[in-house]
C-alpha cells in the first residue's frame, strides 16, 4: 500500500466517514479566522519567584488593559485597581475585602457585583478562542456553571432570571469565595495563550525551584535555556565541574538553601572539609553577597559561606583545567592559571605582567601538580556528583527543562534565544572546531542542543565526559552562544585587586546586533522570514538609565532581560522588560522593580509598566497567519484528501 494511502487509512480511524471529515474541515477553516492569541515573553528570572509570579499573574499588564477596555467609563481607577488585584491574588484579596464588610448583606452584595464583573471580563478574554478550547481551560469544579454563564447574551432577556439564580445560588450556598478564585485563575489563563521563557531561571535569587514548579503547571510554554540554567542541567547530568560552579555561586549569593532544602542535597561533607582545610578566614575576597532585606546574619554564618566558597572555588579551578586538558579543541589553555602562581612570592603572572595575590591561602594545591584534586577533595566531589545525579526533585526539574526547552526556537517568525550568535569582528559567524569539524551559526546551536540532551539522558552511564565537557564549555567558552565573552575572569575577581584583570570582553555580536544587516543575516541563517522576522534576545541587562535602548537594528531585535534580579537593578535603573505579541502587533513592556506580594495585595500597588509599540499590524493578525495556522492548513489539506478518498471509493466509510 502506498505510504499516502496508509496515512489516510490511519486518519480514517479518527474521522471514519464523510460527515465527520467535513465537520472537522469546517471547524478548522473557521479557527483560521479567529484573532491570533497572545504570546508572553519573559527572561532572566534569576530565582525571583514573587516578582515573576506577579508578572505572570498580571500578564505584563494585559489584564489591566482588558479591564480598562471594558470598564473605562463605568468604574473609577480605584475600583479597577481593586478588581485587577483581586484577579491576581483572589484568595488573599477576598479575605481583606470581607473583613471590611459589616453585615452578611454587604458580603452578598459584594459577591453579586464582583461576580458580574468577573464574568463580563471572562467573556471578553474568551472571545478570541473556540468554545472547545475555553471548555478545556475551565476549572473542573465549576466547569458547567462557568460555561453557562459565559454563554449569556445581553441582547436576549428571556434567560436573565436563569443566570441571576445561578449567581444567587453560588452566594447562598457559600461558594462565592471558591468561585471567585476559579474564575480569576481562568481569566489569568485566557489573557495569555502561550508563554516563552528565554532562559536564566536559576541563580542570584532564592527560589528557582519554586519557579520551575510553577512553570510545570503552566498550560502552554517553551523555554530557551540560559547560561545559568545550563550550569544546573550539567550538574544534574553528573558534571563535577558544573556542580562546583553551582555550589560556588550559591555560596556567594547565600543561596545554599536551594541545594539543601529544595533539592535535598546534603552539604555536610563539603562544610566539614572547608572548615578543617581552611581554618583561618584570610582576606575579604570570599565574603558572601548578603541580601540586606533578609533577617540579620550571624557572623558564623557568613564565615561558613566564605569558607565553602573558597574551598569549592579551588576545586572548580582544578576541574576546569582538567576539562581544558581533555579538550585541546576548546583552545582555553590561557584559563589554566594555578600553574602561573609563584606560591612562595604570593604573585601570579598573566600576559607577562606580575600581580600580587589578595589571598595566598592554597592548602590543597601542590605547586608541582596544581590541577590534581587531593583525596579529600575527590571524596567530596564523588559524594556530590552522586547526590546531584540522584536528587529526585532536581532530576524532575531538569527533565522538564530538557523536554520543554531548547537552545533556540523559531516561533511565528520570531527567532528566540538567550545569549548570542557568536560573531567575528567582520560579522561572519564564529566557528568552534571539534574533531576536525567546524560548527558555526545554526549548526553551532544544534550541536550544543544535541550534547545537552545526550549528556542528561545518558547521565547514569559511562562515557558521557565529552557531552558534560561541552555543557561546561557553554557556561564559559569563548564560542559559547550562552556566554558571549572571550573569557570568564572568576579567578582574577577573587584573587587580584587590580580591576584591569577583571575585564571580560563581549563577543562582537553585542556591538553588531545594532546593525540591521547583521540581524537579517542571522535570521536568514536560521530560516526566518526576513520580511516579518525579529530576534527576541535575553541575557544582558539593558542599562536604561545610561541611555541604552532595548529595541535595536531598526526594530528587528528586542532585548527583554527581565531585570528581576535585585543585583542588576541598580545598574539598569528599572525592573527589566517583557514582551507581548498579540493580533495587533508587538509591545515591549518596561517594568519598575517589584516591591512585594504583601504590598501588591494590601495597597494594590501593581508593577508600574510602560508599553512601547514595536511592530503594529496594519491588519489584525489571524490564526491563519501563525505557525499554528500553517499546521491547521496542512491538516485541512489532509482531510480534503481523505474526503476525496471516501467520495471516490478508495476508502470505505464507517457509518
Amino acid at each position: 500500500m502506498p505510504s499516502d494511502k496508509k496515512y489516510l487509512k490511519l486518519l480514517s480511524s479518527e474521522f471514519p466517514n464523510i460527515a465527520a471529515t467535513t465537520t472537522e474541515i469546517i471547524n478548522l477553516e473557521a479557527i483560521l479566522n479567529l484573532p491570533k492569541a497572545t504570546e508572553h515573553f519573559v527572561s532572566d528570572i534569576h530565582g525571583e519567584y514573587e516578582a515573576f509570579q506577579h508578572v505572570l499573574r498580571n500578564g505584563s499588564g494585559n489584564i489591566k488593559e482588558k479591564i480598562r477596555e471594558i470598564f473605562y467609563n463605568r468604574l473609577s481607577q480605584k475600583e479597577m485597581n481593586t478588581l485587577a488585584t483581586l484577579i491576581y491574588y483572589p484568595k488573599e484579596k477576598i479575605q481583606l475585602i470581607l473583613k471590611e464588610c459589616e453585615t452578611q448583606e454587604e458580603i452578598n452584595d459584594w459577591y453579586r457585583v464582583t461576580l458580574s464583573r468577573l464574568i463580563e471580563l471572562c467573556v471578553f478574554a474568551a472571545s478570541k478562542y473556540t468554545r472547545s478550547k475555553v471548555r478545556k481551560a475551565l476549572p473542573q469544579e465549576f466547569a458547567y456553571i462557568i460555561e453557562e454563564l459565559l454563554s449569556k447574551d445581553d441582547k436576549f432577556l428571556n434567560k436573565d432570571a436563569y443566570y441571576n439564580e445561578i449567581i444567587s445560588s453560588i452566594i447562598a450556598l457559600d461558594r462565592g469565595q471558591e468561585f471567585v478564585v476559579a474564575i480569576s485563575q481562568l481569566i489569568q489563563r485566557l489573557v495569555v495563550d502561550h508563554l516563552h521563557v528565554l532562559g536564566d531561571i536559576y541563580d542570584r535569587g532564592p527560589y528557582p525551584a519554586k519557579i520551575v514548579d510553577r512553570l510545570m503547571k503552566h498550560h502552554s510554554l517553551d523555554i530557551q535555556w540560559g547560561n545559568h540554567d545550563i550550569l544546573w542541567m550539567g550538574a544534574a547530568s553528573g558534571s563535577a565541574v558544573c556542580i562546583a560552579n553551582v555550589l560556588r555561586i550559591s555560596a556567594r549569593y547565600d543561596n545554599l538553601e536551594i541545594i539543601e532544602d529544595a533539592y535535598g542535597i546534603s552539604l555536610r561533607q563539603l562544610l566539614t572539609f572547608a572548615e578543617t582545610t581552611y581554618p583561618e578566614r584570610k582576606g575579604s575576597c570570599f565574603e558572601p553577597k548578603l541580601d540586606p532585606d533578609k533577617p540579620p546574619y550571624y557572623e558564623e554564618e557568613a564565615r561558613q559561606l566564605a569558607k565553602i566558597q573558597q574551598a569549592i572555588a579551588v576545586i572548580q579551578f582544578k576541574l576546569e583545567a582538567q576539562s581544558i586538558r581533555r579538550n585541546p579543541d576548546f583552545q582555553m589553555e590561557h584559563r589554566m592559571l594555578l600553574d602561573k602562581i609563584d606560591y612562595e612570592k604570593g604573585t601570579i603572572t598573566l600576559d607577562g605582567v606580575e600581580y600580587e595575590l589578595d589571598n595566598t591561602d592554597f592548602p590543597t594545591i601542590d605547586p608541582k601538580d596544581p590541577y590534581s584534586l587531593t583525596p579529600e577533595e575527590q571524596a567530596v566531589m564523588d559524594r556530590l556528583v552522586y547526590a546531584f545525579t540522584y536528587s529526585e526533585k532536581l532530576q524532575l526539574h531538569v527533565s522538564f527543562l530538557i523536554n520543554n526547552g531548547s537552545m533556540y526556537l523559531v516561533y511565528n517568525d520570531n527567532l528566540l534565544y538567550h545569549g548570542c550568535v557568536p560573531l567575528e569582528e567582520d560579522g561572519s559567524f564564529m566557528a568552534l572546531e571539534l574533531g576536525g569539524k567546524k560548527y558555526a551559526g545554526k549548526a553551532l546551536f544544534d550541536m550544543f542542543d544535541e550534547a545537552i540532551r545526550k549528556g542528561f539522558l545518558n547521565r547514569k552511564r559511562q562515557n558521557t565526559t565529552k557531552y558534560l565537557d561541552l555543557i561546561w564549555y557553554l557556561w564559559t567558552g569563548p564560542v559559547s552562544p550562552l556566554f558571549g565573552k572571550g573569557k570568564m575572569t572568576t579567578f582574577e575577581r577573587y584573587y587580584i585587586k587590580d580591576k584591569t584583570t577583571h575585564k571580560e570582553n563581549k563577543n562582537p555580536y553585542y556591538r553588531l546586533r545594532e546593525n540591521e544587516d547583521t540581524v537579517l543575516a542571522i535570521l536568514e541563517e536560521f530560516g526566518v522570514s526576513a520580511q516579518n522576522g525579529h530576534i527576541i534576545n535575553g541575557h544582558t541587562p539593558v542599562k536604561e538609565k545610561a541611555g541604552e535602548d532595548p529595541i535595536k537594528a531598526n526594530g528587528r531585535l528586542l532585548v527583554i532581560d527581565g531585570g528581576y534580579s535585585k543585583a542588576y537593578q541598580e545598574t539598569t535603573g528599572l525592573g527589566g522588560y517583557t514582551l507581548l505579541n498579540n493580533s495587533y502587533g508587538m509591545q515591549l513592556v518596561a517594568h519598575q522593580p517589584f516591591s512585594s506580594k504583601k504590598d501588591a495585595i494590601m495597597n494594590e500597588s501593581d508593577i508600574i509598566s510602560t508599553r512601547r509599540v514595536v511592530d503594529l499590524e496594519l491588519e489584525r493578525k489571524k490564526v491563519a497567519d501563525t505557525d499554528t495556522g500553517k499546521k491547521l492548513c496542512e491538516q485541512i489539506e489532509d482531510l480534503k484528501d481523505l474526503l476525496r478518498a471516501y467520495r471516490e471509493g478508495e476508502l470505505k466509510e464507517k457509518i
